[in-house]
């Protein structure tokens, strides 16, 4: 019995210290786990030799203090960089991005550049046709005509109906016609037209060549809505506004003829009072009548005949002054009929109404009223019946 039960204590003896065996070898392999991976996580944590590793025995330093104290600088400064050398790179890192903002780096700014002043340029509009830009007498009495149409068409100059040259238009569409010849004293209407379309300006130039010279000529614009001066005359002579009659007719009307500059304006004024405006004809006669009521016989009165460009100003201007003399009491008056006149236009001068140009023809036996010769005297009653 008592043998039985030492062999059991035995047994059970290996059995308690081979689980022990066990549990400590679990232990240890455990511990070594938990140093390895603790060490790969805490790379930064600073090694205590004077605390020993969990696990294993302490080690007793059998250096003497000497060599202690020669060691001690070695490894102080190896572990301080060991230790410290992620904050370290760190602040360097700062410290260089630092100098590079401030000397090195330049901000994309936005470049604010001068603003150049602006170009005026004429905008010149669409044209429906062959149109003028100028129109000039030169110095020498050269006539110079420039124009524009369509780039590269063809454009023909017509004077006076007459085609006097063919032109071919720049990629601009301008064009200078310049004859090498002046052109003789005269009047000239001319106008454009397209070779291809036959289309024709719509605007025409009326020009007129003194016999003075290029400082007393004149090209205006004949356009809708009137005229425009492109030359105007620069040295007036004797002669060019003249006043060749005047009448006062029983009715109280006043008549004043004479010669001016063609297709330009004149008009008149009695005592500085206006009397009206006509346009001197292309053969540079001109005739106006107003009603300016009775004037007394006897009295000094002014009679201003005053000549004007396309822009209304005053280029020439003549002053009559005349004493009333006393009515005759005649009831007809006599006009001689000059270069460009039509019964219409004496007839409104004369008897207030141009419709009335059938009486001037009938009391002067004019068949054919729009057929009348210069240097014809007509009958005019001042009052018809």
């Amino acid at each position: 019995m008592s043998k039985r039960m030492g062999r059991t204590k035995n047994s059970t003896d290996d059995l308690i210290d081979g689980a022990l065996a066990q549990q400590q070898d679990w232990h240890e392999r455990r511990r070594s786990f938990s140093r390895e991976f603790l060490t790969s996580l805490n790379m930064f944590a600073k090694p205590n030799p004077a605390r020993p590793v969990v696990g294993r025995p302490a080690v007793k330093s059998t250096n003497t203090n000497a060599n202690n104290n020669a060691t001690n600088g070695a490894t102080k400064n190896k572990s301080v960089l060991r230790e410290y050398w992620f904050p370290i790179l760190c602040a360097l890192i700062v410290i260089f991005v630092t100098i590079w903002v401030l000397f090195c780096h330049t901000t994309n700014r936005a470049v604010v550049r001068p603003v150049p002043e602006p170009i005026v340029r004429t905008v010149k509009p669409a044209l429906n046709a062959p149109a003028f830009d100028i129109v000039r007498i030169g110095a020498d009495g050269k006539i110079i005509i420039a124009g524009r149409w369509r780039p590269n068409t063809r454009v023909s100059v017509y004077t006076n109906k007459k085609l006097v040259a063919t032109l071919i238009t720049d990629d601009n569409g301008e064009f200078v016609y310049a004859p090498m010849r002046a052109w003789d004293a005269g009047n000239y209407t001319v106008y454009l037209m397209d070779v291809e379309t036959k289309l024709k300006s719509t605007d025409s130039v009326f020009i007129y060549v003194s016999e003075h010279g290029p400082e007393n000529s004149v090209s205006l614009l004949m356009t809708r809505d009137g005229s425009r001066v492109l030359q105007a005359p620069s040295n007036l002579r004797d002669g060019d506004l003249s006043v060749s009659k005047i009448d006062y007719l029983d009715n109280g009307r006043l008549v004043i003829t004479g010669d001016g500059l063609p297709r330009l304006r004149v008009s008149a004024m009695l005592n500085d009072e206006m009397l009206g405006t006509a346009r001197v004809s292309d053969y540079k006669h001109f005739g106006l009548g107003a009603d300016v009521g009775d004037l007394t016989p006897g009295d000094e009165y002014t009679l201003s005949v005053r000549m004007h460009d396309g822009d209304g100003n005053i280029i020439s201007t003549i002053t009559h002054k005349f004493i009333m003399p006393k009515m005759t009491g005649d009831d007809d008056t006599y006009y001689t009929v000059r270069r460009g006149d039509c019964l219409w236009i004496i007839a409104r001068n004369f008897m207030r109404r141009g419709i009335l140009f059938s009486v001037i023809a009938a009391r002067n036996g004019i068949q054919n009223p729009d057929l009348i010769f210069p240097k014809q005297k007509l009958n005019i009653p001042v009052q018809p019946k």
